[in-house]
């Protein structure tokens, strides 16, 4: 069967002050549906119940800034950032932003403007200015596998909610991103289309569990991988026998990475 795993427990209450000189990391995931985000103690345990806010639309880089700028003030005092972004990242720097390009969400038409807005952001270094902190931004999927990778062999992450994202790691070290979710799945669409949010409410709830299942298979026959973690919001949903090889894990892991992100190398 199916195993579920777990990452922490959330507090309901924040929790005492860390230690002196322990840093104190603000860790938000950039969803297409929610801006979620909480402050990590030096451990990476929450200190506070996190907090979400609907994404909002249309979102060009300025509006994102001012959401995330008001989500801080609902949390603890924090001395860097964390933050989880749905799109390639590399350096700090956005180079795709597929849910942020429709006016509307993904699915929506591409708008050139925003398109143009988001081509080469530097998310870090703006985030950083808006929030008064160091900033690094990694791709979601990649900042969640930081968190519930075991290091043992190729370890691929599957975020499923509005879309699908995906991080590979190889004995614990993150590959280089592949956008997978914007190939060819089948029927001529790609796992977006036929695994997103937009396509879970249209089918029933058999006929999108046997995608997924057929999604993993596909994926396992071009990566062979050792093992594979389903998460993202819609992760709940997946009712199928996935295999031995495969675990279910908390939507929570893509705001517990982000402590994971300042131990690597900027990506």
């Amino acid at each position: 069967m199916l195993r579920r795993v777990t990452t922490t427990n959330r507090p309901r209450r924040p929790v005492a002050k860390p230690a002196s000189g322990a840093p104190r990391t603000l860790a938000i995931d950039v969803g297409g549906t929610g801006l979620k985000a909480s402050v990590l103690n030096a451990s990476g345990a929450m200190m506070a119940e996190r907090v979400r806010v609907p994404t909002p639309y249309p979102c060009p880089p300025d509006i994102l800034l001012a959401t995330l700028a008001k989500l801080d003030t609902q949390l603890p005092a924090f001395d860097r950032v964390s933050i989880g972004f749905p799109g390639v990242v590399r350096g700090g720097r956005v180079l795709s932003a597929p849910e942020f390009t429709g006016a509307a969400g993904l699915g929506s038409p591409p708008d050139p403007r925003l398109v143009k807005a988001w081509a080469g952001y530097d998310l870090a270094t703006e985030a950083a200015r808006a929030l008064g902190r160091p900033t690094r931004v990694a791709n979601d999927a990649d900042l969640q596998g930081a968190t519930v990778v075991k290091g043992k062999g190729l370890e691929l992450v599957i975020t499923l909610g509005t879309g699908v994202g995906t991080g590979l790691y190889e004995d614990g070290r993150l590959a280089p991103h592949l956008e997978i979710a914007h190939h060819p799945f089948r029927k001529g669409q790609t796992y977006n289309e036929q695994l997103g949010d937009a396509a879970r409410k249209r089918l029933s709830s058999k006929r999108w569990n046997a995608r997924v299942k057929l999604a993993v298979a596909t994926l396992d026959a071009l990566l062979f991988f050792d093992h594979v973690y389903i998460g993202g919001g819609n992760a709940t949903r997946v009712t199928v026998d996935l295999g031995p090889k495969a675990s279910l894990v908390d939507n929570a892991a893509g705001i517990l990475g982000g402590i994971k992100l300042w131990d690597q190398p900027r990506v």
